[in-house]
């Protein structure tokens, strides 16, 4: 018998590990070629992987929360054919389950604090000199793109141990890329609550020619609810507390403004209707407003280049690709959002064929992790569920995000060669999200006032 090495897939060029979330088979079952063996997790896409050879699985080298690498083995499978060890000789494809499966915890991205500004301290303090002095704290190792990462693992010891957040940033961690481990949080634990108490010094207005990082302010500590009788207790599955997560994090790290327009889409409106019928039975797509939109938000940041930026501390990086996410929300209740990637290099017709196929795929939980990866805008079409406008928060490390409101029928004024006349018009709200560190009133208002433009000015004879 030969013992054959199952490997972890890669899973798109921006995945490099994932964390298993369910063995489909146990040690000492029979597995048939194809047969799905485990269910696999990235921070949004869920996954299946099959075995390419037919055997008994011996051993999983990978318990369930525990994170793998692509390309490590997860399983061992005895196979027929000589006693020697062997190994996959080409990537298992991966396979997205139906449902979205259950787990109980899944790696999560946490953004580390932006850097603080520093102020200048006055010298010659009396008695300054005999203050205790003070190691400037260890910052965490971060990964690329400003993102730190903790393993199921370590995220249900800290939970245990009560170790708040600001406690978990700090730890300086030894793993890949200064990922924290498990023993770098004992370590921690065993030292925790033994370091000296503060001098009454600290608390001394500090005037000196170095300089002191302002204190970030602890985060609020999470109530503690008591249920009443009736009450019903519902545990968010991985990809809400994905959600929670990063939109917690995203109102701590950007500082949010929102600008709104309203815009005449009357003549979008009437063309749509006129054109609609002729594009699906010649292209077999339906045309929904959404690629439309997103159309103009791209011709919009061709304009202005610098809505298209990320923050890395005190660095602002301009994107050289525009890829548009576009938020979808899921049977579950809970939203994804897939990626239109080089959104300005497509016409309409792929624009619209592109966004259907997303939406479809996204719906029936067949994405693949390259699709909700490297969006640099996002778009959000709350008008789908009858909402006017919408304050939506910024999908970090992106700096804006557009909120489309429904289309709705309205008295308006309009000028004409003989005088300002009302009449009944399609109308719509939309609102930009930005991040004011970096996009100032006069970019983030132009660029929705842009994009309002395009809408508004579509062309009536225009063909597709």
């Amino acid at each position: 018998m030969a013992k054959y090495q199952l490997l972890l897939p890669k899973m798109g060029e921006s995945v490099a590990e994932a964390t298993v979330i369910n063995w489909l088979k146990n040690p000492g079952d029979k597995i048939e070629a194809d047969d799905i063996v485990v269910e696999i997790a990235t921070d949004k896409v869920d996954s299946e992987v099959p075995s390419p050879v037919s055997g008994t699985l011996l051993e999983v080298l990978y318990q369930k929360d525990e994170v793998a690498q692509v390309g490590s083995p997860i399983a061992i499978i005895e196979i027929e054919g000589e006693a020697e060890e062997s190994t996959q000789q080409q990537e298992t494809p991966v396979q997205q389950p139906t449902e979205t499966p259950q787990a109980e915890q899944v790696e999560e991205p946490v953004r580390d604090p932006e850097p603080v500004p520093e102020v200048e301290i006055a010298e010659n303090i009396p008695g300054l000199e005999q203050l205790p002095k003070f190691d400037a704290p260890v910052a965490p190792t971060v990964q690329s793109g400003g993102l730190r990462f903790y393993s199921p693992l370590v995220r249900n010891i800290a939970t245990q141990e009560g170790i708040t957040q600001q406690e978990l940033d700090s730890i300086p961690g030894t793993g890949a890329d200064g990922r924290v481990t498990k023993d770098d949080l004992m370590a921690f634990l065993q030292t925790r609550g033994t370091a000296p108490a503060q001098s009454a010094a600290q608390e001394f207005t500090k005037t000196a020619t170095f300089t002191v990082p302002l204190p970030i302010p602890p985060a609020s500590a999470t109530p503690q609810y008591r249920t009443q009788a009736g009450d019903e207790i519902i545990e968010m599955d991985r990809m809400r507390r994905l959600i929670s997560d990063h939109m917690v994090s995203s109102i701590h790290t950007s500082a949010h403004v929102t600008s709104f327009v309203e815009a005449d889409v009357t003549n979008l409106v009437y063309w749509r209707e006129k054109n609609k019928a002729k594009f699906e039975a010649r292209e077999g797509e339906k045309i929904t407003f959404t690629p439309i939109f997103i159309e103009a938000v791209a011709r919009a940041i061709v304009d202005m280049p610098m809505i298209n930026v990320s923050v890395n501390g005190t660095q602002i990086i301009k994107k050289k690709d525009i890829n548009i996410g576009m938020a979808t929300a899921l049977p579950s209740g809970n939203l994804i959002v897939p990626v239109i990637r080089r959104a300005d290099g497509l016409n309409l017709t792929g624009l619209v064929k592109t966004v259907n196929d997303l939406a479809g795929r996204a719906r029936n939980n067949k994405l693949r992790p390259d699709d909700t990866a490297d969006g640099t805008f996002t778009v959000t079409n709350i008008g789908m569920f009858g909402n006017i406008m919408g304050t939506p928060i910024i999908n970090q490390p992106q700096v804006a995000i557009l909120a489309i409101g429904t289309i709705k029928k309205k008295p308006a004024v309009l000028e004409t060669p003989t005088g300002d006349v009302i009449a009944i018009r399609h109308m719509m709200y939309l609102s930009l999200s930005y991040d004011h560190r970096v996009v100032d009133g006069s970019l983030g208002g132009s660029f929705i006032k842009r994009v309002a433009d395009y809408l508004e000015n579509w062309d009536l004879n225009r063909e597709v």
